[in-house]
């Protein structure tokens, strides 16, 4: 075998499986880092591991391929902590870290704290690596677990503090790279034809059925057969944040995103629907409104890449083990068309839309100052172009975007934040690195542009042009509903509900954005953010439009059977 270093070893699979970008806090395989530049890989050092696994995953979802992050033994719990949007969002992401080394094991070593288990919660697979020669077969099966199957992220945990364990000479074959693993999906599991035609014959009985298309029809890139077996069929289709774009808003059959961040008239679609076919999507809480959306014993029928999440949320009348885009080929081929009702049902599903289109226009086209967020949402659906990416934060960022940012061409993409308040800002980030040509969107709260502004530095260093739109009510105003409860009406000067979500009015993040090298521009005006937008995208810098919004707009909350 030939004689290589560790580090030398790392750099080269990194390399082979087509990671352009390595997001790291140091100290962590420096000799292995200096060994990228050799190879052509950015390495983008930001001031926190949790921003870095943020950046990963926002490259990971982007790109459909493994992002990389990295942090030393001190930073691990917060790499951790980092990695828990990825997981809920099922994005491929490769963290490695530093651990204790062999001789000062459980002697109170400087920094040493036992964090392995940390990441158990926030992996499909946690693995320790404690001799170089295991480098090779524990690289690949990362790329392999991260890959197949539902993607979700991996972790290695390296000997020493800084993964130096691993960085001295040793004799190791030359690197195998298994370019089946380099991309999400690896494989494409065919489903069983007879469960594609049991899946048939149930739908083939319903009146009211509607498709809620979740994340594994983006990650397998299903989109244009989702949108073909729903015309084939005249079924409509609702989204999850996750499949949200994977059909155009302006679809006949397209209602919206359901659930908690949710339009009314996809959650009310869905009440009324008398099947529903849960493509890519675990049905888990956020979708459903808490399973209130459908209803329990709704008739229901499920596709899926995990045997795990088929029935799990609500007893299937057929289940379809396979993935998105494989079985819906499957679909379309063996369907023989639509129901004999189902004009009827479209016209009432596009009536419901309509209705809700039509209560929503006011404030959508609202010229107030300051803004209201659904105009900010309108004027970031003009600018975006046909290739463009809208980035959305969590929170009523999520919820504003959700609703009211339309995709209206395939080629367009919206990717959001799975929980993490705070996301938004690394996330679009790593989105921005994995598409250098693509023109992004941020849309931020300021309060969760507050959680990592810091990385504004980052993406002046590096170049990193992206456009963000902070939709900045100096506050958390989605608590105040919250805060209303806890105070229960009580007056006097002795209360003092503005602390737990109201900021400094006179903070001036435009400001703080110049201040760190990235053009900015303070917006009051809905004619001033219509103006910037398309001038921000084409400088071909950071910017970051402070965009002063009303702080008492609220994002409706989800409509479910019976109030809200």
């Amino acid at each position: 075998m030939p004689k290589t270093t560790g580090a030398r070893y790392f750099a080269e699979i990194i390399k082979g499986y087509g990671i352009t970008h390595a997001f790291f806090v140091p100290t962590i395989l420096m000799d292995a880092l200096a060994e990228m530049d050799e190879l052509g890989i950015q390495k983008i050092l930001t001031h926190g591991e949790k921003a870095a696994a943020y950046m990963a995953d926002g490259y990971a979802r982007a790109a459909n391929r493994p992002g990389l992050c990295m942090g030393q033994q001190i930073g691990a719990s917060n790499l951790a902590a980092g990695l828990r949007d990825g997981f809920m969002a099922g994005a491929p992401i490769v963290a490695i870290t530093g651990g204790p080394g062999t001789p000062g094991r459980y002697r109170h070593s400087y920094q040493e704290v036992e964090d392995f288990a940390q990441f158990d919660s926030m992996t499909k697979l946690n693995l320790q690596l404690d001799h170089v020669s295991r480098l090779p077969d524990l690289m690949r099966q990362l790329f392999r677990a991260v890959t197949t199957g539902a993607p979700k992220p991996v972790h290695l945990r390296l000997r020493g503090s800084h993964g130096q364990g691993i960085e001295c000479e040793a004799d190791l074959p030359l690197p195998i790279i298994e370019k089946d693993y380099m991309a999400v999906p690896a494989y494409r599991p065919e489903p069983e034809l007879d469960r594609v035609r049991a899946a048939l014959a149930v739908l083939a009985k319903a009146q009211r059925p509607i498709i809620v298309a979740g994340g594994g029809v983006t990650s397998s890139g299903a989109q244009a057969e989702l949108v073909k077996f729903a015309e084939k069929m005249h079924i409509p289709v609702a989204t999850s944040l996750n499949a949200k774009g994977a059909i155009l808003d302006t679809h006949p059959l397209a209602v919206g995103v359901p659930g908690v961040y949710s339009r009314e008239c996809a959650n009310r679609a869905i009440s009324e629907a008398d099947l529903v076919l849960f493509i890519g999507s675990h049905a888990g809480a956020q979708v459903t409104a808490n399973w209130k959306i459908p209803a329990p014993g709704t008739t229901v029928i499920q596709i899926d890449i995990d045997a795990q999440e088929l029935g799990r949320n609500y007893p299937n009348a057929a289940s379809v083990l396979g993935d998105a885009k494989a079985t819906l080929k499957h679909m379309i081929a063996q369907a023989s068309g639509p129901a004999a009702g189902a004009q009827a049902w479209v016209k009432r599903v596009q009536e419901i839309v309509a209705t809700w289109r039509a209560g929503v226009a006011s404030n959508y086209n609202s010229d107030a100052s300051p803004l209201r967020p659904e105009r900010i949402c309108k004027e970031i659906t003009d600018a975006l172009p046909a290739n463009g990416v809208v980035v959305s934060d969590t929170g009523h960022a999520g919820m504003w975007t959700g609703q009211l940012i339309e995709m209206r061409h395939a080629t367009q993409r919206y990717i959001r934040c799975a929980g993490s308040l705070g996301w938004g800002l690394p996330g679009a980030m790593g989105v921005k690195c994995a598409l250098p040509d693509q023109p992004v969107i941020l849309f931020s709260g300021d309060g969760g542009f507050y959680y990592h502004i810091a990385e504004l530095e980052t993406a002046a260093r590096h170049g990193i042009n992206l456009v963000m739109v902070v939709n900045n009510n100096s506050s958390l105003n989605q608590e105040i509903p919250l805060v209303g409860n806890a105070y229960k009406g009580k007056r006097g000067d002795k209360y003092k509900p503005d602390e737990m979500w109201r900021f400094q009015r006179t903070a001036d993040i435009a400001k703080i954005a110049e201040a760190m090298g990235c053009a900015a521009f303070r917006v009051e005006t809905p004619a001033q953010l219509k103006d910037l937008l398309p001038k921000a995208m084409a400088m071909n810098r950071p910017v970051v439009l402070d965009v002063i919004s009303d702080d008492t707009a609220l994002a409706p909350t989800a409509w479910t059977p019976g109030g809200k």
